[in-house]
């Protein structure tokens, strides 16, 4: 569709970086208003209210996303989610080390490069460590792991997606987004905040569109993709080290929207404030856990956003396996902190001091 938009100086690609950048600045914001997180859904304090807001914008995610294709906008035979080979083991092991790392973190990629946008270095650190780390996965020191777990797989055929079960595309998206709503409403999130939440899930079913339609281009073409964060972190590293030789593409638009968005709603709404590490301690658990969410996010396919909130609404049973294993793996680690802060208190108690705060 896009030489019929009628650009004479822009080419697709360079369209594509302009729309990401909207979609970003957009995310940003609405995230920071929100306080977006799958970490927060499964063990933060708040869990229920932010699986409100979590859940809401799963909801909108994939009707809309399965509006589109039904409206044969888009379609997914051939991305990559839907590949006849399920890599299971690379997909378990991934999500559990993502789910680790975001617990040791304290938020996923998504909620620390929002996070990072408001002043906290302690997560701008991380994203730049996952970064790294993502990559190195992809194409320098870790990717012989990738490769050798990539290639323990599943045969799936046209089971690859829960559109091939019986009752078909639009009995699975009713039930899932029927379930988030439940789980939504229960949340006691007050009405705009769910509706803020909306307009966020929102940004996926536009994001596919805008990559996979209006953007698309027969003779220049770009890739089809949505909200996501493991990628895009990659590649926004690789153009701000080699931007001479390597064009910036719709992740690197979206990674700089984002930041970009989160740093305007701080500042307007007063809330921004530089804030670094504490204690080497902290450091070092923070490290490891950006190295966990670099590598995981690689192996399971994408973050809890492009696994998740972009990758469940294409019914993919690769995406549904990631962000359950990630749940898991925050699950058990979080369950190993707990027990393990439980003991150190227990040992301090019985020589007669007092717990650390």
């Amino acid at each position: 569709m896009f030489e019929e938009l009628g650009f004479e100086n822009l080419t697709a690609p360079e369209a594509v970086l302009y729309f990401a950048l909207v979609i970003g600045v957009a995310f940003g914001i609405l995230a920071q208003i929100t306080k977006f997180c799958f970490r927060r859904t499964l063990v933060g304090s708040d869990r229920r209210a932010a699986a409100g807001v979590w859940f809401t914008a799963l909801a909108v995610a994939v009707a809309g996303t399965q509006a589109a294709v039904s409206a044969g906008l888009i379609e997914f035979s051939d991305h990559r989610l839907m590949a006849g080979d399920l890599p299971w083991l690379a997909i378990v092991v991934g999500g559990l080390l993502f789910g680790a790392g975001m617990v040791l973190t304290r938020g996923c990629a998504s909620r620390l490069t929002v996070l990072g946008g408001t002043g906290n270095l302690r997560a701008l650190t991380v994203i730049i460590v996952f970064a790294i780390t993502a990559h190195a996965t992809m194409k320098g020191l870790f990717a012989p792991l990738r490769v050798a777990l990539g290639n323990v797989t599943v045969p799936l055929g046209d089971m690859n997606t829960l559109a091939a079960l019986p009752g078909g595309v639009w009995l699975f998206t009713g039930l899932i987004v029927a379930t988030a709503l439940i789980l939504a409403a229960r949340s006691g999130v007050r009405p705009t905040m769910l509706l803020t939440a909306a307009l966020l899930g929102a940004l996926v079913p536009l994001a596919w569109v805008g990559t996979g339609f209006i953007l698309y281009d027969d003779f220049d073409v770009i890739p089809f993709e949505s909200l996501s964060f493991t990628r895009p972190a990659s590649d926004t590293l690789f153009w701000t080290i080699a931007g001479t030789s390597v064009s910036a593409g719709f992740g690197t638009g979206l990674i700089g929207g984002v930041l970009l968005g989160a740093l305007a709603a701080s500042v307007a709404t007063g809330t921004f404030v530089w804030q670094s590490f504490e204690s080497p301690a902290q450091t070092g658990r923070y490290m490891t856990g950006a190295v966990f969410m670099g590598i995981g996010g690689v192996l399971a396919g994408g973050c809890t956003v492009g696994a998740g909130l972009s990758g469940v609404p294409t019914l993919s049973v690769a995406a549904i396996l990631a962000i359950v294993t990630m749940a898991a793996g925050a699950w058990i680690t979080d369950a190993l902190l707990t027990r393990s802060a439980g003991a150190r208190g227990a040992q301090q108690a019985t020589q007669g001091l007092q717990p650390a705060e």
